[in-house]
């Protein structure tokens, strides 16, 4: 205990010291991020909808994350709706997926673990398997879309004469750059933490065909894909949308943007 309450201190300083205010919201956010985890799983143990407390969830956690974090803005809004409609693009999508790939419940290296317990608990695990992936999402999704708003913005505050489409060229040019370390952060999340069960597969001598249709390797794939595209869907929603917020707006000047700031 004595070890998490050091490390908690250390990346308490770290994010004061680094982002000043919002170093210090941010590592507040973490733990009402955990609080509305944590009241989601007990929600979804006591049989309710899944997939609606979810989206619930992830609709307050995409509030704290922006609005909590970086005060109500021009970038935010925009960043918010953005992710809104990124995730109700993703939800249809997500379904469809879970329902032909059949990812849900245990793979066949759980079972013996699981033998001693009972699987009649009243949950639908194909609802679970979806409500998993939206959640793995929705982090990708608003750090992708703060990050192009808050540059956009910037670029309309020091030049205010861009027009249109230039800002959303220039938003599109920072998506993609962004989305090339987003892959690769999702790449080697995967790895890390599934980097035991990988040497698991090598000690029960699986082939790579055996590894490849593994339930358990399947549905990592799969979540990760489904944030990939969720990553890639919110560049050009955030890029179109925060180029028509601010293009629209034209009486607010330069002065004026940094003071709403």
């Amino acid at each position: 205990m004595s070890v998490l309450v050091c490390l908690a201190v250390i990346l308490f300083i770290l994010m004061k010291f680094v982002g000043g205010e919002k170093g210090t919201r941010s590592f507040i956010a973490l733990f009402l991020n955990f609080g509305v985890t944590f009241a989601t799983m007990l929600l979804m143990g006591s049989k309710n909808n899944p997939i609606i407390i979810t989206l619930i969830a992830c609709t307050v956690i995409s509030c704290i994350n922006l609005f909590y974090i970086n005060n109500v803005s021009i970038k935010s809004i925009a960043a918010f709706i953005s992710t809104m409609i990124t995730l109700v693009l993703l939800v249809s999508v997500i379904f469809i997926l879970v329902e032909m790939s059949m990812i849900q419940g245990f793979g066949i290296e759980e079972i013996e673990e699981l033998n001693s317990f009972t699987l009649y608990i009243g949950i639908d695990f194909a609802k679970v398997a979806v409500c998993t992936i939206i959640m793995g999402t929705i982090g990708a999704i608003t750090d992708t879309a703060i990050s192009i708003s808050s540059a956009m913005n910037e670029i309309s505050i020091h030049n205010p004469l861009i027009d249109r489409f230039g800002l959303f060229k220039s938003g599109m040019n920072v998506g993609r750059d962004i989305l090339g370390t987003t892959t690769n952060t999702l790449y080697f999340a995967f790895i890390g933490g599934y980097l035991a069960l990988i040497l698991w597969f090598k000690d029960l001598s699986y082939s790579l065909g055996e590894v490849v249709n593994s339930k358990v390797f399947s549905s990592e794939i799969i979540s990760i894909f489904c944030i990939g595209t969720g990553a890639i869907l919110i560049i050009p929603i955030t890029a179109w949308l925060t180029a028509y917020i601010l293009s629209k707006d034209q009486n607010i000047t330069p002065k004026n943007k940094l003071t709403s700031e």
